[in-house]
């Protein structure tokens, strides 16, 4: 029984590592909530999770700066939310590199649109670790101390199947719908 126990560890920070350097945080909740339920580590975890979101955003930031002939070919289909990030780099400037972690829809957009300008490497780099860290104590702190409601809700769920499809719908619906009205294209704005 310790074995598996052992493996589910192990395994569960392959996971949140290869999850956190696409930048998701459900595996850094998981982490959490399996930390307060005493099967993972969570300083471990918070760490792994660290690591990782700060790999993954420097990695998209120097493929960017350094391939975009073979960057540019994926983002066609994403030209609105690349814009977006355009902007929102424009807006906020170095804030963004911060809030992109938290913006869902956006936040692999944001270091490779960083990327193809000429920011600062150094200063992304700092940004992007701070960042990175804010993100992962937040995260994780707070889905470790509040494993046991998390939990609760996950029985709650496991007994009631039906109510997690129509939440997950519901939620990539509205935010579908946030995205198509923010990057949408705007007509008869320019007044004379």
């Amino acid at each position: 029984m310790s074995d598996i126990f052992s493996s589910l560890a192990t395994y569960g920070y392959i996971v949140l590592f290869l999850y956190s350097f696409g930048g998701g945080f459900f595996a850094l909740v998981a982490a959490g909530i399996l930390s307060y339920a005493g099967k993972m580590d969570i300083t471990i975890s918070i760490l792994v999770a660290f690591i990782a979101n700060f790999i993954g955003d420097t990695v998209l930031f120097y493929i960017a700066r350094y391939n975009k002939q073979i960057v540019l070919p994926y983002l066609k289909k994403h030209r609105r939310k690349l814009a977006l990030s355009h902007i929102l780099m424009k807006k906020y400037g170095d804030k963004i590199i911060f809030f992109q972690k938290f913006i869902y829809g956006i936040k692999t957009l944001i270091p490779i649109t960083i990327g193809l300008t000429k920011y600062d490497f150094v200063k992304f780099s700092i940004y992007n670790l701070f960042s990175a860290l804010v993100w992962a104590l937040l995260f994780g702190i707070g889905s470790y101390m509040g494993g046991e409601y998390l939990m609760r809700v996950a029985l709650y769920l496991k007994s009631h199947i039906w109510i997690t499809p129509l939440v997950l719908f519901t939620l990539l619906y509205l935010l579908w719908i946030y995205m198509q009205k923010t990057t949408r294209k705007r007509r008869g704005r320019i007044k004379n």
